[in-house]
């Protein structure tokens, strides 16, 4: 499915920070209805479904945090609502058998799956129940991001308010630089890191300085810069735009590709980078935590400190630092690969609307979903922090979605835990807001049409790109073959067809 391993890269940045949430403004209320109690008691009801990353709680534990929700949707909305947590690893599968076979779910979360979800008509359009049911959270999440949902002018899905701009770092053994004197505060590219990697590999010759961040990737592909990758995976793009043009471009071919491979492949010729690193199963914090890696390059999207104190656990408890090399980009992909959408099979779609509205409005309920009930499932700090009760955590307290705070509703405005640095919200929300856009912002592309050739590029992609952006393949002799075994298997077919869809999106955007 598309953007699944965006979706893995937006999810790590959730999930490295355990507890980590923010705090917000105080509940808001919705727009369109001026009391929402009914005195009747005959309440719409919502199911809303969630991942969670921690034990589905049991019947009886999930009743008292629903209870507590609905105290408030009650009088706010006349609606109940059911919980479904459904674990990460089953949601995608189980939400969309539900969905086909008429199971009841009125609002869930895209995960990776959007397009899908809008073409397979599961989701509702909620361009005009957003603007009478849901202003404040249009207004929370911007007319620019909820573009990105938007498909033949009507919106379909809701991203989630979170830290979302994935930054370019060099994640490092803070120990071996001190040793060194190695001042990370001097890089700011992949280049800069090659007289580094050098001074490694000189003074601990077992170590090696690169990892590879997962199977076939050594942060290439996260330090393009402004590539759009127009739906596809960003680790197997077909046919991209390269900064401010609407031009659809063969990335193999560009400048940029072949400097990133030789760059890369100048580290494996001098024994700078993992040798196997384009077919090997084991990933960036595995090998870190064996001791002998320096450093490995990803994308995050938090500041530089918690990023490093995050990771520093999974990577064998090392001291760890991080150093940003690149700016942070959103295209369209990266923003609704976590969106929330509403089921067109509801018959509630008001009602699931306003609902949707209070997850990016109302900080109790956000709070009631991430976290549970105060006392049984968490302490709140005088300083509006939270912690787990003492002697309890994720997997003992009854209820608490945990780590899924970076995929519901609104991020800022759930209860930072203890240690949470103010200045790292701060920073947050200023790569929300400053990181550059795509100018194919709400662009998705469809490629029905182009199903045969799709098949067959991917299988020279998967033949060729590991290696040439790993170092395995020498790019001097390699990228032409690889475009001209490209050529051959129908990718100028897709280039074509992405150019014409693209081209018919802005004349009409432009209307």
């Amino acid at each position: 499915m598309k953007n699944k391993k965006v979706l893995a890269a937006l999810l790590v940045a959730a999930m490295t920070l355990g507890l980590t949430a923010c705090g917000g403004n105080d509940s808001g209320s919705v727009n369109g209805t001026e009391s929402g109690s009914k005195a009747d008691g005959n309440y719409d009801q919502v199911t809303y479904a969630y991942c969670t990353f921690n034990n589905i709680p049991t019947e009886e534990d999930l009743d008292v945090v629903e209870d507590a929700i609905n105290q408030i949707t009650r009088e706010k909305i006349g609606a109940e609502i059911t919980l479904m947590p459904i674990a990460i690893a089953d949601y995608s599968s189980k939400v969309s058998l539900a969905l086909q076979g008429g199971e009841k779910i009125d609002i869930f979360e895209s995960l990776g799956d959007f397009n899908n979800y809008v073409s397979t008509d599961m989701t509702y359009d909620l361009t005009d129940l957003l603007y009478q049911y849901g202003q404040e959270t249009v207004d929370t999440v911007s007319e620019e991001w909820l573009a990105a949902c938007a498909k033949d002018g009507s919106i379909y899905g809701v991203p989630t308010m979170k830290p979302v701009a994935l930054t370019p770092m060099v994640v490092y053994r803070q120990d071996v630089a001190d040793e060194l004197g190695i001042d990370m505060s001097q890089v700011s590219s992949m280049e800069d890191m090659t007289d580094i990697f050098k001074q490694v590999k000189a003074a601990y010759p077992d170590m090696t300085p690169l990892a590879p961040v997962q199977t076939g990737e050594i942060g290439v592909s996260t330090n393009y810069g402004e590539i759009d990758f127009l739906t596809d995976d960003r680790y197997s793009p077909i046919g991209v735009l390269e900064g401010d043009d609407l031009t659809v471009k063969d990335l193999y071919s560009t400048d940029t590709f072949r400097e990133k491979c030789k760059l890369v492949r100048s580290w494996y010729n001098d024994g700078l980078v993992m040798q196997d690193s384009a077919t090997t199963t084991s990933a960036a914090a595995e090998l870190m935590s064996s001791g002998n890696y320096f450093c490995y390059i990803a994308a995050y999207s938090y500041p530089e400190a918690d990023t490093a104190a995050s990771l520093q656990a999974q990577c064998g408890n090392y001291p760890i630092g991080a150093k940003i090399i690149g700016d942070a980009y959103l295209s369209t992909g990266d923003l609704n690969a976590i969106s929330w959408m509403i089921a067109s099979t509801t018959d509630v779609p008001e009602a699931a609307m306003k609902f949707l509205n209070l997850t990016f409005t109302d900080k109790d309920i956000i709070n009631l979903l991430i976290y549970g009930i105060e006392g049984r499932d968490y302490v709140l700090s005088d300083d509006g922090t939270v912690s787990y009760p003492e002697g309890e955590d994720a997997s003992t307290v009854p209820y608490t979605a945990q780590l899924s705070c970076g995929t519901l509703g609104n991020f800022f405005l759930m209860y930072p835990t203890a240690g949470t640095d103010p200045a790292s919200l701060d920073w947050e929300l200023e790569q929300n807001k400053s990181a550059k856009t795509s100018p194919a912002m709400g662009f998705t592309f469809d490629s029905s049409s182009v199903k045969t050739q799709y098949t067959a590029v991917k299988n020279v992609i998967s033949q060729y790109l590991p290696g040439l952006i790993c170092g395995s393949l020498d790019p001097d002799t390699e990228i032409e073959k690889f475009v001209t075994a490209l050529n051959d298997a129908g990718y100028q077919d897709i280039l074509n067809a992405k150019q014409e869809q693209l081209d018919a999106w802005a004349a009409e955007k432009s209307k």
